[in-house]
């Protein structure tokens, strides 16, 4: 009662004092807690379950491969400091000094875009220069391909991909199925993409599966150049066995790409029964 008391009459007290008395009264410091999610889907849970079919039953056959896509946040190159800690030796604290703001320099900034592969554990990123754009994305998918798909999954019947609803390889973009349309035709292999509801980022397997330990191998390592971004990204190793390839995309991708009604209909779009917005298939043309 006595806390009550002092606070009650006005006197002047220290903010010891204050914390000692609101802690008897049975107060503590809290934060705020996210739990206002907005809009959902009705049936939540469903485009979840239909995901996990989908993905388990070409994981079993072998002979479709599962990818998981998404671009990783813009980065700073230069001289900026980056989150996290390295151990260094004691007295020695600026080994890699910093600039004091983080003002875009000449380097500019990159978007790392993941191409994920779920059965086989390796991930390719390309490392863009240009703008996030959905060409860029296919892009991405085409030099995992390319570079890794082509001769890992030789005998892959067609292509499973998994992305968010929203960015670059959104369910709502028409360049981003124009430009599989040609992936398609060029591979002779359909490809089937499942969407996870508008959200939903955060199950996407790339961010818990890839871009976690990209971030985690950097910490504290300024991304000075371009050469630098790729490597560190391409030395991410886990203990489960992740191996991680990746390459600079010096391509100019143009902002704005418009497709046309006419285009759009050429495109050999198949739509799921369940949520055709989200879950398509996107075969060769003439097939």
């Amino acid at each position: 009662m006595l806390a009550e008391e002092l606070l009650g009459r006005g006197h002047d007290v220290s903010s010891r004092t204050v914390h000692r008395s609101l802690k008897s009264l049975g107060y503590s410091l809290q934060a705020n807690k996210k739990t206002i999610e907005g809009t959902q889907d009705p049936d939540r849970d469903a485009p979840f379950r239909y995901i996990a079919r989908q993905t388990q039953a070409r994981l079993k056959n072998g002979l479709v491969p599962v990818l998981s896509v998404d671009t990783k946040k813009k980065e700073l190159v230069g001289a900026y400091k980056n989150g996290g800690r390295e151990w260094r030796k004691v007295g020695d604290p600026d080994a890699e000094p910093v600039k004091t703001h983080d003002f875009i320099g000449n380097l500019g900034t990159v978007n790392p875009y993941g191409v994920y592969d779920v059965g086989d554990d390796s991930a390719w990123v390309s490392v863009g220069i240009s703008a996030d754009t959905r060409e860029f994305a296919v892009e991405s998918v085409r030099r995992w391909w390319e570079e890794l798909g082509a001769e890992r999954h030789e005998d892959a019947t067609e292509l499973l991909v998994t992305a968010d609803s929203g960015g670059s390889d959104g369910h709502r973009t028409r360049l981003w199925k124009f430009e599989l349309q040609g992936l398609a035709d060029e591979l002779g292999r359909a490809i089937t993409v499942c969407h996870y509801p508008p959200g939903t980022s955060k199950w996407n397997r790339i961010e818990h599966r890839l871009f976690c330990f990209v971030t985690m191998n950097w910490r504290g390592k300024p991304l000075v150049d371009y050469r630098t971004v790729v490597e560190l990204i391409g030395a991410t190793r886990t203990e489960a066995g992740l191996e991680v390839y990746c390459a600079l995309d010096e391509n100019v991708y143009e902002k704005g790409r418009k497709i046309s009604d006419e285009q759009m209909d050429s495109i050999n779009l198949h739509r799921h029964r369940f949520h055709g917005d989200w879950n398509y298939t996107i075969r060769p043309r003439g097939t």
